[in-house]
């Protein structure tokens, strides 16, 4: 019997209900979910989720991010016009049915600093509408949206501050690719520590003990993955919480107002927790019996009495509760994507495979339907190999739709956490330093070799994929391994990496140093020279098999010209490609309607080039902004579902 195909509005169109956010007196439940077909946050009475009403009147792109104030009554979410992620922040209360734009400014980013129990009236916000390259520090009333400079910031990447609203670290990124952490004295600062390159990514502060004594930070320094660690002020005692020589700290869990850590987690393959508090650990020992999945604390009440738990699960919908702990009593709210209940999702297998040099990839493998509930199959499958952006980030377990989608339509799926992803230690994180198209390549190829030697994949049937980084390893498979892969899909990827550096937004400007020590240095003859020895640009000739790019026209990251350059190079040498582009995107297609239509784009791009199933386009471009300027007759039904 023939699985079914599972809808991609199912899998790609909003969530029935999502986010779910307890505010702080435990009198209102927040949460996303569409009103009139676009994300909107909704709230109810705690006790009464039925009398849910949206607060908020997006029309365009959707609400994706919010959270509680301290007040009781307002909420705050964060929005930018087409992607062009210079975020506004808009105060909504929920009792007087108002709402008030915070940063009305054109051209400027906003970036939450601090939301405090002890000024509730207020939140501290970062703007950089004096300077791009700099965030200022701001107090914005929430009623009035009053604005009050607290930091002035004449050159740092950023601020650390208190519950108090005082500035009390800040951090300067160093020329080496580090940074140093300074220590606010006598009205300005000092220098406190420095953070060498091998360590800037695995060292951070996360916050201060209630006391404000001690000062939390996730620390690389002097071992391989990043530990919890208090150091005492102002001399900087060190007092480690907790270490796992497998993987970095993942999660920590502060109780809101104690600031008592009450957790941490680690995650190689799996998300793993270490309790440091009794009750806590009891507590997540009952809600493992209530549902599958891991589980997040998503939200609390400022006295810690009631949770929100989210259960993700690798083959279902998250499943929401509310956690009443004095009772150990859970009620169920709601999934957040209803439709997917009883569908054929498959399990998602974590892995470990052997690089050629020694290093482990953990990664995750996700087979067909149709292979059943076997850890093989019995004969190898088409495969799509799906590469993470970042580059310095990662993927992780759990219900990813790209997996389920794929795996529908008869591909294995194969996500490889390559060296430089973030989450293993700083000896992998740092092995992928000057890599890029070099040993990042060479374990995505590992990672291939492995598949078909296992018996997993077809060796002349497999994609490469993926978005950001992603787009980028994408087109350097087809062009500097011309023959490995059958196609690529290209999200978002650049390929000329010294335009993507010479174009980051002006407030990545601090942290170029970064770039230049971990991808290459672009203001010199022989970086220049180097990075484009890595770009994909540069081997556009090479290409010989189908590529479909997609992109966003806002992208501020990784501008349209990325995606524009290597589409007229492979046109001047009478290359065939498909270039879908989104006029009110960014970074990736935020609207449904253009996540729904270029997925449907790259289905068909896939059945015709590795000859998986298809579900019909039907009216899937409907409501997008789609425009293809080049290649819509490469793609089956492409051309003519855009007429």
């Amino acid at each position: 019997m023939t699985t079914p195909l599972i809808d991609r509005d199912i899998l790609f169109g909003n969530p029935e209900k999502a986010h779910a956010r307890i505010s702080p007196d435990g009198r209102y439940l927040a949460f996303l979910a569409p009103e009139e077909g676009v994300l909107n946050v909704w709230v109810a009475p705690a006790d009464e989720l039925s009398a849910a009403k949206a607060v908020t009147k997006d029309r365009k792109r959707g609400v994706r991010n919010f959270f509680w104030t301290h007040t009781g009554q307002h909420l705050v979410y964060l929005q930018d016009k087409g992607g062009d992620e210079n975020w506004r922040a808009y105060a909504v209360d929920v009792e007087a049915g108002e709402e008030r734009d915070l940063t009305p400014f054109d051209g400027v980013r906003a970036d939450v600093q601090q939301v405090s129990p002890d000024h509730p009236e207020s939140i501290l916000v970062g703007l950089n509408d004096r300077t791009p390259q700099y965030h200022d520090i701001y107090r914005v009333d929430l009623r009035t949206g009053e604005r009050q400079l607290v930091q002035q910031n004449d050159g740092f990447g950023g601020f650390i501050t208190d519950d108090d609203y005082q500035v009390r670290f800040a951090i300067l990124p160093t020329d080496d690719g580090g940074k140093e952490i300074h220590i606010a004295k006598d009205g300005g600062f000092e220098k406190w520590a420095t953070v060498g390159m091998e360590d800037d990514i695995g060292t951070n502060v996360l916050g201060f003990a209630k006391d404000a004594k001690r000062v939390y930070l996730v620390d690389s320094r002097g071992r391989d993955t990043s530990a919890l660690v208090a150091l005492r002020l102002p001399d900087g005692a060190p007092e480690v919480i907790f270490e796992d020589e497998a993987a970095d700290v993942a999660d920590v869990l502060l109780h809101p107002t104690t600031k008592a850590v009450q957790a941490v987690a680690s995650n190689r393959q799996r998300k793993v927790w270490r309790f440091f508090d009794e009750a806590v650990e009891k507590d997540f020992a009952h809600l493992r019996t209530l549902a599958r999945g891991d589980i997040e604390v998503v939200s609390r009440t400022r006295d810690d009495a009631v949770w929100i738990v989210a259960f993700a699960p690798d083959d279902g919908p998250i499943r929401y509760m509310r956690y009443d702990r004095e009772g150990r009593d859970a009620t169920f709210l709601f999934v957040s994507r209803k439709n997917l209940e009883g569908l054929p999702l498959r399990r998602m297998e974590p892995l470990e495979i052997p690089a050629r040099d020694g290093l482990s990839l953990v990664s995750y493998l996700t087979l067909p339907p149709d292979v059943g509930d076997a850890s093989r199959p019995s004969s190898p499958w088409p495969m799509v190999l799906l590469v993470h952006g970042g580059p310095w980030a990662r993927s992780s377990w759990g219900y990813q739709p790209y997996h389920q989608w794929l795996a529908n339509r008869g591909y294995a799926v194969l996500d490889v956490n390559f060296r430089g992803s973030t989450g293993f230690g700083k000896r992998f994180l740092n092995a992928g330093n000057g890599e890029w198209a070099g040993k990042m390549h060479d374990d995505l190829l590992d990672a291939v070799k492995w598949a078909v030697d296992e018996g997993v994949a077809r060796e002349d049937e497999i994609c490469i994929m993926g978005g950001s980084y992603g787009g980028y390893a994408t087109l350097v498979g087809l062009t500097f391994t011309p023959e490995v892969f059958a196609c690529g899909v290209d999200i978002v990827g650049p390929s000329n990496i010294i335009t993507l550096l010479e174009s980051v937004p002006p407030y990545w400007a601090p942290f170029l140093a970064l770039f230049k020590h971990r991808v290459g240095d672009h203001t010199t003859d022989e970086g220049r020279a180097y990075l484009k020895s890595r770009s994909p640009l540069t081997r556009a000739d090479a290409i010989v098999r189908p590529l479909l790019i997609g992109q966003g026209a806002n992208d501020p990251r990784v501008k349209q010209a990325e995606s524009d350059q290597i589409v007229s190079s492979m046109q001047d040498k009478k290359i065939p490609v498909t270039y879908c582009l989104y006029p009110d995107e960014g970074h990736g297609f935020a609207r449904p309607e253009n996540s729904k239509s270029f997925n449907a784009v790259v289905e068909a791009f896939l059945a015709t080039h590795l000859g998986g199933r298809m579900q019909p386009m039907g009216s899937d471009l409907e409501g997008a902004s789609l425009e293809v300027p080049v290649g819509a007759d490469h793609v089956p039904g492409l051309a003519e579902a855009l007429a």
